[in-house]
Protein backbone atom coordinates (compact mmCIF):
# COMPACT_ATOMS: atom_id res chain seq x y z
CA UNK A 1 0.00 0.00 0.00
CA UNK A 2 1.29 3.66 -1.48
CA UNK A 3 2.48 5.88 1.96
CA UNK A 4 0.47 8.42 2.96
CA UNK A 5 1.78 11.91 4.20
CA UNK A 6 -0.24 14.81 4.56
CA UNK A 7 1.98 18.50 4.80
CA UNK A 8 0.53 21.53 6.17
CA UNK A 9 2.27 25.27 6.70
CA UNK A 10 0.52 28.12 7.51
CA UNK A 11 0.26 29.45 4.01
CA UNK A 12 0.00 27.31 1.41
CA UNK A 13 0.18 28.47 -2.38
CA UNK A 14 -1.01 25.97 -5.09
CA UNK A 15 -0.78 27.88 -8.00
CA UNK A 16 -3.60 30.04 -7.72
CA UNK A 17 -4.29 30.76 -3.81
CA UNK A 18 -3.37 31.17 -0.95
CA UNK A 19 -4.93 28.78 1.28
CA UNK A 20 -4.58 29.00 5.01
CA UNK A 21 -5.45 25.59 7.44
CA UNK A 22 -5.45 23.15 4.90
CA UNK A 23 -2.90 20.24 3.76
CA UNK A 24 -1.72 18.34 1.39
CA UNK A 25 -2.07 15.03 1.28
CA UNK A 26 0.87 13.18 -0.89
CA UNK A 27 0.90 9.31 -2.24
CA UNK A 28 4.43 8.26 -3.55
CA UNK A 29 5.01 10.87 -5.73
CA UNK A 30 1.41 12.48 -6.43
CA UNK A 31 -0.71 14.56 -4.62
CA UNK A 32 -3.48 12.70 -3.52
CA UNK A 33 -5.98 16.07 -2.52
CA UNK A 34 -5.23 19.29 -0.64
CA UNK A 35 -7.94 19.27 2.08
CA UNK A 36 -9.02 21.47 4.82
CA UNK A 37 -7.27 20.34 7.65
CA UNK A 38 -10.32 20.04 9.92
CA UNK A 39 -10.85 17.02 7.40
CA UNK A 40 -8.10 15.57 7.43
CA UNK A 41 -8.11 11.35 8.10
CA UNK A 42 -6.49 11.14 11.84
CA UNK A 43 -4.57 8.34 10.75
CA UNK A 44 -2.44 10.22 8.20
CA UNK A 45 1.30 11.05 9.30
CA UNK A 46 1.02 15.29 9.03
CA UNK A 47 4.25 17.30 8.54
CA UNK A 48 3.82 20.89 9.95
CA UNK A 49 6.40 23.49 8.76
CA UNK A 50 4.59 25.94 10.75
CA UNK A 51 5.07 29.77 10.00
CA UNK A 52 6.31 29.46 6.48
CA UNK A 53 4.65 29.02 2.80
CA UNK A 54 4.63 25.98 0.92
CA UNK A 55 4.78 26.40 -3.20
CA UNK A 56 5.00 24.54 -6.16
CA UNK A 57 8.65 23.73 -6.93
CA UNK A 58 10.62 25.92 -8.81
CA UNK A 59 11.82 24.86 -12.55
CA UNK A 60 15.40 26.14 -14.18
CA UNK A 61 15.89 25.67 -17.68
CA UNK A 62 19.30 27.57 -18.01
CA UNK A 63 22.23 27.07 -15.80
CA UNK A 64 25.76 26.37 -17.00
CA UNK A 65 27.25 24.58 -13.77
CA UNK A 66 27.58 24.03 -9.82
CA UNK A 67 29.89 24.50 -7.06
CA UNK A 68 33.16 24.47 -9.36
CA UNK A 69 32.19 22.51 -12.37
CA UNK A 70 30.86 24.17 -15.43
CA UNK A 71 29.48 21.64 -17.51
CA UNK A 72 31.41 22.64 -20.75
CA UNK A 73 34.73 21.90 -18.23
CA UNK A 74 33.77 18.58 -16.69
CA UNK A 75 31.15 17.16 -18.94
CA UNK A 76 30.22 14.02 -17.11
CA UNK A 77 27.97 13.08 -14.70
CA UNK A 78 29.28 14.10 -11.50
CA UNK A 79 28.81 17.97 -12.79
CA UNK A 80 25.25 16.87 -13.67
CA UNK A 81 25.06 15.59 -10.08
CA UNK A 82 26.30 19.31 -9.12
CA UNK A 83 24.06 21.69 -11.00
CA UNK A 84 20.90 19.12 -9.47
CA UNK A 85 22.00 19.81 -6.22
CA UNK A 86 22.30 23.93 -6.62
CA UNK A 87 19.30 23.75 -8.00
CA UNK A 88 17.05 22.11 -5.58
CA UNK A 89 18.98 23.36 -2.47
CA UNK A 90 17.46 26.53 -4.17
CA UNK A 91 14.22 25.23 -4.36
CA UNK A 92 13.77 23.37 -8.04
CA UNK A 93 12.37 20.09 -8.68
CA UNK A 94 13.76 20.66 -12.34
CA UNK A 95 16.45 22.03 -14.03
CA UNK A 96 17.98 22.10 -17.37
CA UNK A 97 21.91 21.88 -17.70
CA UNK A 98 23.30 24.46 -20.31
CA UNK A 99 25.62 24.19 -22.79
CA UNK A 100 27.08 27.73 -24.40
CA UNK A 101 28.44 28.42 -27.93
CA UNK A 102 31.27 24.96 -28.14
CA UNK A 103 32.65 22.90 -30.64
CA UNK A 104 30.11 19.77 -31.24
CA UNK A 105 32.82 17.38 -29.43
CA UNK A 106 31.85 19.32 -26.36
CA UNK A 107 28.31 19.39 -26.80
CA UNK A 108 28.56 15.80 -27.45
CA UNK A 109 30.41 15.47 -24.09
CA UNK A 110 27.58 17.23 -22.47
CA UNK A 111 24.78 15.21 -24.18
CA UNK A 112 26.70 11.76 -22.88
CA UNK A 113 26.64 13.26 -19.12
CA UNK A 114 23.46 14.01 -18.94
CA UNK A 115 22.75 10.35 -20.61
CA UNK A 116 25.14 9.02 -18.19
CA UNK A 117 23.60 11.03 -15.17
CA UNK A 118 20.34 8.92 -16.03
CA UNK A 119 21.57 5.83 -16.22
CA UNK A 120 22.83 6.41 -13.25
CA UNK A 121 19.23 6.52 -11.65
CA UNK A 122 19.45 10.28 -11.46
CA UNK A 123 16.26 12.24 -11.79
CA UNK A 124 15.19 16.29 -12.17
CA UNK A 125 16.95 16.75 -15.29
CA UNK A 126 13.97 16.97 -18.74
CA UNK A 127 17.63 17.30 -20.90
CA UNK A 128 20.21 19.67 -22.23
CA UNK A 129 19.54 23.13 -23.10
CA UNK A 130 22.20 23.91 -25.99
CA UNK A 131 22.58 27.81 -26.35
CA UNK A 132 24.39 28.50 -29.50
CA UNK A 133 26.72 27.53 -31.54
CA UNK A 134 24.08 28.71 -34.36
CA UNK A 135 23.56 32.68 -33.30
CA UNK A 136 24.34 35.89 -33.94
CA UNK A 137 28.31 36.91 -33.68
CA UNK A 138 27.20 40.56 -33.40
CA UNK A 139 25.14 39.58 -30.10
CA UNK A 140 27.35 36.60 -28.91
CA UNK A 141 27.38 38.59 -25.45
CA UNK A 142 30.67 35.73 -23.70
CA UNK A 143 30.07 33.68 -26.12
CA UNK A 144 33.29 32.42 -27.92
CA UNK A 145 32.82 34.26 -31.71
CA UNK A 146 35.12 31.26 -32.94
CA UNK A 147 32.52 28.52 -32.63
CA UNK A 148 29.31 30.45 -33.71
CA UNK A 149 28.30 29.54 -37.35
CA UNK A 150 25.66 29.19 -39.59
CA UNK A 151 24.47 25.44 -39.72
CA UNK A 152 23.97 23.65 -43.23
CA UNK A 153 21.11 21.19 -42.37
CA UNK A 154 23.53 18.46 -42.60
CA UNK A 155 25.15 20.18 -39.83
CA UNK A 156 21.92 20.52 -37.86
CA UNK A 157 20.99 17.20 -38.38
CA UNK A 158 24.61 16.09 -37.25
CA UNK A 159 23.61 17.66 -33.68
CA UNK A 160 20.37 16.18 -33.49
CA UNK A 161 21.06 13.08 -34.28
CA UNK A 162 23.96 12.46 -31.35
CA UNK A 163 21.24 14.49 -29.12
CA UNK A 164 18.11 12.56 -29.72
CA UNK A 165 16.32 11.85 -26.56
CA UNK A 166 18.56 14.31 -24.82
CA UNK A 167 18.74 17.74 -25.79
CA UNK A 168 15.17 19.60 -24.60
CA UNK A 169 15.98 23.53 -26.29
CA UNK A 170 18.04 24.98 -28.36
CA UNK A 171 19.07 28.26 -28.22
CA UNK A 172 19.23 29.71 -31.51
CA UNK A 173 19.15 33.36 -33.55
CA UNK A 174 16.18 33.43 -36.49
CA UNK A 175 18.57 35.36 -39.10
CA UNK A 176 20.92 33.23 -38.91
CA UNK A 177 19.18 29.99 -39.24
CA UNK A 178 16.85 29.30 -42.35
CA UNK A 179 13.22 27.68 -41.69
CA UNK A 180 14.32 24.87 -43.13
CA UNK A 181 16.53 24.41 -39.66
CA UNK A 182 13.96 25.67 -37.32
CA UNK A 183 11.28 23.02 -38.24
CA UNK A 184 13.99 19.97 -38.86
CA UNK A 185 15.08 20.98 -35.25
CA UNK A 186 11.09 21.39 -34.12
CA UNK A 187 10.80 18.41 -36.05
CA UNK A 188 13.19 16.10 -33.19
CA UNK A 189 10.56 17.57 -30.31
CA UNK A 190 12.90 19.96 -29.90
CA UNK A 191 11.75 23.36 -28.22
CA UNK A 192 13.52 26.39 -30.12
CA UNK A 193 14.07 29.88 -28.12
CA UNK A 194 15.24 32.71 -30.34
CA UNK A 195 18.35 34.58 -28.37
CA UNK A 196 22.09 35.86 -29.25
CA UNK A 197 19.97 37.50 -31.99
CA UNK A 198 20.38 40.47 -33.75
CA UNK A 199 17.38 40.36 -35.80
CA UNK A 200 15.23 42.90 -37.06
CA UNK A 201 11.59 43.57 -35.74
CA UNK A 202 10.14 41.74 -38.88
CA UNK A 203 12.56 39.27 -39.09
CA UNK A 204 12.03 37.88 -35.52
CA UNK A 205 8.28 38.50 -35.92
CA UNK A 206 8.23 36.38 -39.14
CA UNK A 207 9.99 33.60 -36.86
CA UNK A 208 7.76 33.90 -34.42
CA UNK A 209 5.11 33.29 -36.31
CA UNK A 210 6.75 29.82 -37.86
CA UNK A 211 6.62 28.22 -34.79
CA UNK A 212 9.75 29.70 -32.67
CA UNK A 213 7.79 29.45 -29.03
CA UNK A 214 10.18 31.62 -26.69
CA UNK A 215 13.03 33.68 -26.39
CA UNK A 216 16.18 33.33 -24.18
CA UNK A 217 16.89 36.13 -21.48
CA UNK A 218 14.81 39.10 -22.27
CA UNK A 219 16.90 42.28 -23.06
CA UNK A 220 19.93 40.52 -23.01
CA UNK A 221 22.50 39.45 -26.05
CA UNK A 222 19.26 40.49 -28.28
CA UNK A 223 18.02 43.59 -30.77
CA UNK A 224 16.99 46.40 -28.30
CA UNK A 225 13.74 48.05 -29.01
CA UNK A 226 14.16 51.59 -30.63
CA UNK A 227 11.38 54.12 -31.65
CA UNK A 228 12.42 53.29 -35.42
CA UNK A 229 13.21 49.62 -35.03
CA UNK A 230 11.82 47.64 -32.44
CA UNK A 231 14.24 45.07 -32.90
CA UNK A 232 13.58 41.65 -31.05
CA UNK A 233 12.73 42.93 -27.85
CA UNK A 234 10.15 44.89 -29.76
CA UNK A 235 8.77 41.79 -31.67
CA UNK A 236 8.41 40.06 -28.17
CA UNK A 237 6.37 42.59 -26.24
CA UNK A 238 4.21 42.64 -29.70
CA UNK A 239 3.42 39.12 -30.44
CA UNK A 240 0.71 37.25 -28.48
CA UNK A 241 2.05 33.28 -28.10
CA UNK A 242 5.97 33.73 -27.71
CA UNK A 243 7.47 33.29 -24.05
CA UNK A 244 10.46 34.75 -22.94
CA UNK A 245 12.96 33.64 -20.04
CA UNK A 246 14.58 36.48 -18.19
CA UNK A 247 17.23 36.65 -15.26
CA UNK A 248 16.23 39.09 -12.46
CA UNK A 249 19.44 39.35 -10.62
CA UNK A 250 19.38 43.16 -11.09
CA UNK A 251 22.63 43.06 -13.23
CA UNK A 252 21.22 41.15 -16.42
CA UNK A 253 18.20 43.38 -16.19
CA UNK A 254 17.74 46.93 -14.13
CA UNK A 255 14.25 46.19 -11.81
CA UNK A 256 12.66 48.46 -13.57
CA UNK A 257 12.92 47.42 -17.05
CA UNK A 258 11.65 44.11 -15.69
CA UNK A 259 8.75 45.98 -14.48
CA UNK A 260 8.15 46.52 -17.75
CA UNK A 261 8.14 43.62 -19.24
CA UNK A 262 6.24 42.32 -16.70
CA UNK A 263 3.23 44.57 -17.81
CA UNK A 264 4.43 43.84 -21.73
CA UNK A 265 3.89 39.78 -21.79
CA UNK A 266 2.21 38.91 -17.65
CA UNK A 267 1.98 35.10 -18.34
CA UNK A 268 4.47 35.03 -20.76
CA UNK A 269 7.33 36.20 -18.99
CA UNK A 270 9.52 33.44 -16.92
CA UNK A 271 12.64 33.28 -15.06
CA UNK A 272 15.50 31.91 -15.58
CA UNK A 273 18.80 31.85 -13.20
CA UNK A 274 21.47 31.87 -16.08
CA UNK A 275 23.81 30.41 -13.39
CA UNK A 276 27.27 29.53 -13.33
CA UNK A 277 29.95 28.71 -11.19
CA UNK A 278 34.02 29.85 -10.97
CA UNK A 279 36.14 27.95 -13.18
CA UNK A 280 40.03 28.52 -14.82
CA UNK A 281 39.66 26.24 -17.10
CA UNK A 282 38.41 26.51 -20.65
CA UNK A 283 37.14 29.44 -23.02
CA UNK A 284 34.54 30.26 -20.07
CA UNK A 285 36.78 31.31 -17.26
CA UNK A 286 34.61 32.27 -14.84
CA UNK A 287 35.08 34.95 -11.78
CA UNK A 288 32.67 35.76 -9.09
CA UNK A 289 32.17 39.72 -9.05
CA UNK A 290 29.75 41.67 -7.18
CA UNK A 291 26.69 38.80 -7.32
CA UNK A 292 27.51 37.77 -10.40
CA UNK A 293 29.72 36.59 -12.87
CA UNK A 294 32.61 37.75 -15.84
CA UNK A 295 34.15 35.95 -18.35
CA UNK A 296 37.12 37.55 -20.48
CA UNK A 297 35.84 41.03 -18.71
CA UNK A 298 32.26 40.50 -20.15
CA UNK A 299 28.92 39.06 -17.97
CA UNK A 300 28.65 36.43 -18.37
CA UNK A 301 26.19 34.85 -15.61
CA UNK A 302 23.98 34.83 -12.44
CA UNK A 303 24.82 33.67 -8.92
CA UNK A 304 20.84 33.39 -8.44
CA UNK A 305 19.09 30.21 -7.41
CA UNK A 306 15.60 30.47 -8.22
CA UNK A 307 14.37 30.83 -4.35
CA UNK A 308 17.05 34.31 -4.54
CA UNK A 309 15.22 35.39 -8.01
CA UNK A 310 11.36 35.31 -6.10
CA UNK A 311 13.16 37.08 -3.41
CA UNK A 312 14.31 39.74 -5.75
CA UNK A 313 11.32 39.85 -8.05
CA UNK A 314 9.26 40.47 -4.78
CA UNK A 315 12.01 43.15 -2.95
CA UNK A 316 13.02 44.96 -6.18
CA UNK A 317 10.80 44.56 -8.63
CA UNK A 318 7.68 45.02 -7.19
CA UNK A 319 6.19 42.16 -8.26
CA UNK A 320 3.40 40.07 -6.24
CA UNK A 321 4.50 36.89 -4.61
CA UNK A 322 1.82 34.72 -5.91
CA UNK A 323 2.92 36.24 -9.26
CA UNK A 324 6.87 36.28 -8.36
CA UNK A 325 6.05 32.25 -7.45
CA UNK A 326 4.33 31.13 -10.45
CA UNK A 327 7.02 33.16 -12.85
CA UNK A 328 9.27 30.43 -11.34
CA UNK A 329 7.18 27.69 -11.43
CA UNK A 330 4.19 27.27 -13.87
CA UNK A 331 4.84 29.50 -16.22
CA UNK A 332 8.52 27.92 -17.13
CA UNK A 333 6.58 24.74 -16.63
CA UNK A 334 4.15 25.95 -19.49
CA UNK A 335 7.33 26.61 -21.76
CA UNK A 336 8.46 23.55 -21.88
CA UNK A 337 5.35 21.78 -21.82
CA UNK A 338 5.42 20.02 -18.18
CA UNK A 339 2.33 22.15 -16.84
CA UNK A 340 0.21 19.28 -16.74
CA UNK A 341 2.36 17.53 -14.28
CA UNK A 342 3.94 20.02 -12.22
CA UNK A 343 3.77 23.73 -11.47
CA UNK A 344 0.87 23.48 -9.18
CA UNK A 345 -0.39 22.07 -6.25
CA UNK A 346 -3.46 19.94 -7.04
CA UNK A 347 -4.83 16.72 -7.53
CA UNK A 348 -2.87 14.20 -9.90
CA UNK A 349 -0.12 16.38 -9.69
CA UNK A 350 3.46 15.28 -9.29
CA UNK A 351 4.53 16.22 -5.39
CA UNK A 352 6.64 18.70 -6.26
CA UNK A 353 7.01 21.26 -3.96
CA UNK A 354 8.53 24.20 -2.00
CA UNK A 355 9.03 25.23 2.00
CA UNK A 356 9.81 28.84 2.40
CA UNK A 357 10.11 30.67 5.54
CA UNK A 358 8.41 34.28 6.19
CA UNK A 359 11.20 35.83 4.29
CA UNK A 360 11.19 33.70 1.47
CA UNK A 361 14.42 31.90 2.41
CA UNK A 362 14.04 28.17 0.87
CA UNK A 363 13.58 25.76 3.76
CA UNK A 364 13.96 22.64 1.75
CA UNK A 365 11.89 20.61 -1.31
CA UNK A 366 9.70 18.22 -0.99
Amino acid sequence: MTNRIAYTAANIFNGTDMLQRHAIVVAGSFIESVTPLVSLDETIELVDFGDAYIAPAFIDIQLYGAHGRLLSVYPDAETVTAIVDYSTSGGAAYCMPTVGTSTYEVIFKCIDAIRDYWKQGGKHVPGLHVEGPWISKAKRGAHNEEWIFSPTVAQAKELLDYGKGVIKLITLAPEVCGDDIVQLVRSHNIFVSAGHSNATYQQATAAFDKGIEMATHLYNAMSGLMHREPGMVGAIFNHPNVRASIVPDGHHVDFAAIRIAKKMLGERLFVITDAVTETTEGFYQHSFDNDKYAANGILSGSALTMGKAVKKLVEHAGISLPEALRMCSLYPARAINLSDETGLIKKGYRADMVVLDNNLNVVQIV
